[in-house]
């Protein structure tokens, strides 16, 4: 997504009991691990690589052994399901069709474990159909796999998003945080610049483009002072700004090192030109992936500024530091709160609600998928009733997915029982 970390308030997580809140970060340090252990099975997706160059990066501390919780008593259960309506609901890019869970290939087997975490996290900052859902999946964080089954085809009805004319089937790409070594200061081999927000963003739309901020000294006077971070490579300086998030090693001026995320602050609103589509139309590649890419900056150099330049969108960053904690998730979404690798997608928000609930079916060729997912993000790239983006991680092998993945889509929504999905999802995401 432009990608895909829009700029978002830091919100703190929905109040509980003392009880409850202990619970959740007993829930939470268990199912970040087991989402970690889980996409490297299944995606190969490291969750802490060492980036180019580093060395012997220590991992992520694993938390220490918790004695095993038994899960309080639900709540009453739930009134009887008012029957699914018989007629398909349209929003403003999609048209919502009520369907039967047997619809959703492969939910007996998902180990819902690891979305559950995602959704804790949508629960920081639910729309208003979904926030009364939450008290119940606070509480669900530490039962089986069946009694979330179970609840879920309780309280919740699927919904089969397709467009309003066209193929039913969709798209699915992915996305990740590129991690790569950085300097605080410029110095031989590190002299390409990561830049905040400059100094009156804003009043001047568009404001320069890319080739401007490169040639022209007006626009190169005004970043002066507010770089960030120095790469070694300009190609990677477009890869973090494409992907609008990312992590950097950076050596500090005293020679420590350090882990921080840089995050979406803003761009210069210029539209997205995707330099693969340029490298397409002059001929110069049949393979448009990242690896493809890449492979092609390696054989000709001399032609790299003029790609570059193709694309005169640039994006500008702020830095946040990276506890143990935040580490084992992504950047903040759309809808403000922290991306869960491998269960939270990028949707257009004119189709999906943020804090959507979303059965997600892709049958490969790259990798077959059959999840719980949860709508918490969005991109300029992103639109359509049936497209998503998957957030798959961070480092090379997550880049690796990332630059590769593209495949057929289909989406269910899973929407409370009893009401009326929104004729207008932005009413709907607030």
């Amino acid at each position: 997504m432009v990608h895909h970390t829009m700029p978002t308030s830091t919100t703190s997580a929905s109040r509980a009991s003392s009880r409850i809140s202990s619970m959740r970060r007993v829930a939470r340090w268990t199912m970040a691990w087991a989402i970690v252990g889980t996409l490297a099975g299944c995606g190969g997706v490291p969750q802490w690589p060492d980036p180019p160059g580093a060395p012997n990066a220590s991992p992520v501390p694993q938390p220490p052994l918790q004695p095993p919780l038994q899960p309080p008593p639900l709540a009453q259960p739930a009134p009887p399901a008012s029957p699914a309506p018989a007629v398909p609901v349209t929003a403003s890019r999609s048209r919502w069709t009520p369907v039967p869970w047997t619809e959703l290939v492969g939910f007996d087997q998902d180990p819902l474990h690891e979305a559950w975490n995602a959704w804790l996290r949508s629960c920081e900052r639910p729309p208003v159909p979904l926030a009364a859902l939450c008290p119940e999946v606070r509480r669900l964080a530490i039962g089986t796999p069946e009694e979330q089954r179970a609840w879920m085809r309780e309280r919740l009805q699927p919904w089969r998003i397709e467009p309003h004319s066209g193929p039913a089937e969709g798209l699915l790409t992915a996305y990740y945080e590129p991690l790569f070594e950085a300097r605080r200061q410029a110095g031989p081999g590190f002299e390409v610049p990561l830049h905040a927000l400059p100094e009156g963003h804003g009043r001047q739309r568009p404001w320069y483009s890319r080739q401007e901020i490169d040639t022209l000294p007006q626009a190169r006077a005004l970043l002066r002072g507010r770089e960030i971070a120095w790469l070694a490579d300009p190609v990677d300086a477009l890869m973090l700004q494409i992907q609008g998030s990312g992590r950097l090693l950076v050596t500090e001026a005293d020679g420590s090192r350090r882990l921080v995320r840089l995050a979406y602050a803003g761009s210069n609103d210029h539209p997205y030109r995707s330099v693969g589509g340029w490298l397409l139309q002059q001929g110069a590649v049949r393979d448009a992936s990242w690896p493809g890419i890449k492979a092609w900056v390696r054989a000709n150099p001399q032609r790299v500024q003029e790609m570059l330049w193709s694309n005169p969108r640039t994006v500008f960053f702020r830095e946040e530091p990276l506890s143990e904690f935040d580490a084992g998730f992504g950047p903040r979404g759309a809808q403000g709160v922290a991306l869960t690798p491998g269960r939270s997608i990028a949707v257009d928000k004119e189709s999906v609600p943020y804090g959507t609930p979303v059965w997600l079916a892709s049958p490969g060729p790259q990798v077959a998928l059959n999840r719980l997912v949860m709508a918490q993000d969005t991109g300029s790239a992103i639109v359509g009733a049936v497209r998503a983006d998957w957030f798959v991680g961070w480092g090379a092998q997550a880049g690796e997915v990332a630059g590769r993945l593209k495949q057929p889509l289909r989406l269910w929504a899973l929407w409370p029982r009893g009401l009326q999905p929104p004729g207008s999802i932005d009413q709907a995401s607030r």
